[in-house]
């Protein structure tokens, strides 16, 4: 199998006034960061649509072509020797519902017919009708759960949700991340749960005896919780505001918005984010067309997650292949699974909004 080196990209500023926000100086060494990824080209891309999977949707009531249209954004994680990948579908209506697919090698999977999760006639309904549910993100507790941080989105308005599992097939709803009446109908998504990897699981971490989670999909924000099911924003306590942890920088890659990526890992140097950007119209690394989603990483501190010690300043994964740059959002890569497993990690991720790839990273790293 031959695969093809992500390289690291020189970043040129794109001559708006004023400094681009950098807290490490340009040529640095990252020793914290992800390195080494090579993209599969031998099999990319591992996941396509497909018309043939077929499901009486609960909802409308109609059989639907569920992952007709696009399939992207994937989460994963390792369980029983293998890589389960939960994924996002959409049919041809736009409605999103989540797919699994299991792997014994990490590279060739095998779908199941009917979605696992998906808009119902329950309480969340009014979240997650007629939009769907997007974007899954996976963390274990310590006691084996699954915790899924996932994106309702009812036509106009996407929230931050979490669900729950023991065996990643049947799934219990437990509402808004951030359920306050102050958040509630705000735009919200994307949680990434600071985590610790332990063997080949990725389990939430309390630091400071909580629990802590990046989102957004601007700039990023934070929130705790006790428990890993109800959470709390983490705010200015004079503004009353949320604190943002991470911003969009003019002339670099990430100049338009930054949005998690994977859950967050607690290594020795930080809190490693792998995190996705856009490149703005204007005021943007000129050297990538406007709006190209690209890869980043970010270095947390250890004891205090909302203080950003360290930001690569060059993008590590970007689009290349002709199945990234055209789709259903052009110039896409948007990485959202991140597992270690046979002594490699294994990065997942949606191409052009519209099929699933995956890069590889060398051994032992």
């Amino acid at each position: 199998m031959k695969y093809k080196v992500i390289t690291l990209l020189a970043l040129v500023l794109s001559g708006c006034s004023g400094a681009p926000e950098s807290v490490t100086p340009a040529g640095t060494f990252y020793k914290w960061a992800f390195t080494g990824f090579e993209k599969a080209d031998s099999i990319n891309p591992i996941l396509s649509p497909s018309a043939d999977q077929l499901f009486t949707c609960p909802v409308s009531g109609k059989k639907v072509r569920w992952e007709e249209r696009n399939v992207l954004n994937p989460t994963a994680v390792v369980k029983d020797g293998k890589v389960w990948m939960i994924y996002r579908a959409q049919d041809n209506e736009m409605t999103s519902r989540l797919g699994l697919a299991v792997s014994d090698d990490g590279l060739h999977f095998t779908k199941e017919p009917e979605p696992v999760f998906y808009p119902d006639n329950d309480s969340m309904k009014v979240y997650e009708w007629k939009g769907g549910v997007e974007d899954p993100r996976i963390v274990e507790s310590d006691d084996g759960t699954f915790i899924l941080t996932y994106t309702s989105y009812d036509g106009k308005t996407a929230r931050l949700c979490l669900a729950t599992s023991k065996d990643l097939r049947v799934w219990s709803k437990k509402g808004l991340v951030l359920n306050s009446e102050k958040y509630r109908d705000l735009w919200s998504k994307s949680g990434a749960i600071v985590s610790r990897l332990e063997g080949n699981r990725i389990i939430a971490e309390r630091i400071r005896g909580k629990y802590w989670m990046y989102f957004g999909d601007t700039d990023l924000f934070m929130a705790n919780s006790d428990d890993l099911i109800h959470w709390n924003a983490v705010e200015n306590i004079e503004s009353g505001k949320m604190i943002s942890v991470l911003h969009p920088r003019p002339g670099y890659f990430d100049s338009r918005l930054v949005e998690p990526g994977p859950y967050a890992l607690v290594r020795n140097e930080g809190i490693l984010l792998v995190y996705n950007s856009s490149n703005a119209a204007n005021c943007n690394d000129p050297s990538l067309p406007r709006f190209t989603y690209s890869g980043g990483q970010a270095l947390f501190d250890r004891e205090y997650p909302y203080k950003l010690r360290s930001r690569m300043d060059t993008l590590f994964i970007r689009p290349e292949k002709p199945y990234e740059i055209t789709g259903e959002v052009n110039n896409v890569c948007f990485v959202e699974g991140l597992v270690r497993f046979k002594e490699r990690w294994f990065l997942y991720y949606g191409t052009a909004d519209s099929k699933i790839a995956v890069a590889v990273s060398r051994e032992n790293q």
